[in-house]
């Protein structure tokens, strides 16, 4: 979500996978502009500020998962509608489980529940969201 990963969702989606022999696929979601215009100008690697991008923090998360010996996809999407790119890359990649942790500063409150909500309903596996540690529950 164009957000860093949240440090507690790494080491779920790191221990799962090192545990099951299965592949990590990292997904960096960005929500593009509604604009077309401003779409053709943002472009895959255009006008982002440094704080849009976590592009450095994903792959800091996959040489991690490599490092271990995790076998790992990392992927950039650029989509007007980010919660749904995400289960759409979670079914062609035959998701088990969607571990969903954005780092929620980063995201907003707000956000990061309507998302979480969302995903948690329409995913077609198991979804795991970081925990809220502010209110010491699910944040979504």
């Amino acid at each position: 979500m164009a957000v860093p990963i949240d440090p507690a969702g790494e080491r779920m989606a790191l221990d799962t996978a090192l545990e099951t022999g299965a592949r990590l696929v990292l997904v960096d979601v960005r929500a593009m502009p509604q604009a077309p215009m401003t779409t053709m100008l943002h472009g895959a690697d255009g006008a982002l500020l440094p704080h849009e991008d976590a592009r450095d923090e994903v792959r800091a998360s996959a040489q991690r998962a490599a490092a271990l010996g995790v076998q790992t996809l990392l992927l950039w999407v650029g989509t007007r509608r980010p919660a749904r790119a995400l289960l759409e890359v979670a079914a062609e990649q035959s998701a088990a489980l969607l571990v969903f942790a954005p780092d929620r500063n980063a995201m907003g409150a707000r956000r990061f529940r309507r998302t979480a909500r969302a995903v948690r309903r329409k995913a077609d596996c198991l979804v795991w969201v970081t925990l809220d540690d502010r209110a010491g529950g699910p944040a979504a």
